[in-house]
């Protein structure tokens, strides 16, 4: 059994020894591929430290965090666009836009909004997007820029039944997370009306932890938990989810 978490800033634990902790949970649980969204310029060097570490298993990405877009975005996109030059880099983000932090900076958002998903189709990768109470300006972006070479992750998707199949429909998987665990959280009935084919398991970590870790660190290891709830909602074994969504993450990153 292969499992993918194709989200998670693991690489925020600096401390090696910790770091090796963490690793070796996730291989005592199958999660053996992680995929690293970069969010601004610090968290580059950190990202290339945790993928020398783990060059099997840890898998880089270059972007501008939507939170991170501030003043000096357009340096900070310089820096990022930069860095991708000589490193192994699997997607463009994460990216995209968030209201819920900061209305105020929504134009400059969809600007390097804009100029990323132009990095990700000259590079010919997939974009993984950050959209927090934004779905209607994220859509508004994609289907601008709609066509073959656009497409990628919805991570985090905790959207209703359109707007998974307008994500969908735009050529994203949906990354789906700790959140369909939570009872209140209505995701699961969302997924009951959308093949698994079109998903992709991640964490998040350290960030909204899954049932029975709720309000407590994430982290990657905890996948499992993610995996056997999907396994549930599709009534599918738990190897069969993590083939498939495995197999999924395959397509996205092309590796």
């Amino acid at each position: 059994m292969l499992l993918t978490d194709t989200h998670t800033h693991l690489y925020y634990e600096t401390d090696t020894d910790k770091q090796a902790q963490l690793m070796n949970r996730c291989f005592e649980n199958h999660i053996e591929r992680l995929f690293l969204p970069n969010v601004d310029t610090a968290s580059i060097e950190m990202i290339d430290n945790l993928v020398s570490r783990y060059p099997n298993n840890c898998f880089a990405m270059a972007g501008l965090h939507p939170c991170d877009v501030k003043e000096d975005y357009q340096e900070q996109l310089g820096a990022i666009y930069a860095s991708i030059i000589g490193r192994n880099v699997y997607a463009i983000g994460e990216i995209g836009i968030d209201l819920y932090w900061d209305k105020t900076t929504l134009q400059i958002q969809q600007d390097a909004f804009r100029q990323q998903i132009y990095w990700a189709k000259s590079l010919n990768l997939p974009i993984v997007i950050h959209c927090r109470e934004a779905f209607d300006e994220v859509f508004e972006v994609l289907e601008s820029e709609r066509g073959e070479q656009l497409r990628g992750i919805f991570h985090c998707f905790t959207g209703n039944l359109e707007q998974a199949k307008k994500a969908i429909d735009l050529n994203f998987y949906l990354g789906i997370g700790g959140v369909v665990t939570y009872k209140k959280a209505g995701l699961d009935l969302v997924l009951n009306d959308i093949p698994i084919e079109h998903i992709v398991l991640e964490t998040d970590s350290p960030y909204l932890a899954p049932v029975p870790f709720r309000g407590k660190p994430n982290e990657s290891s905890y996948l499992i938990h993610i995996a056997q709830k999907v396994a549930e909602i599709y009534q599918l074994n738990l190897e069969e989810v993590a083939d498939i969504t495995t197999e999924n993450s395959k397509k996205v990153f092309g590796i």
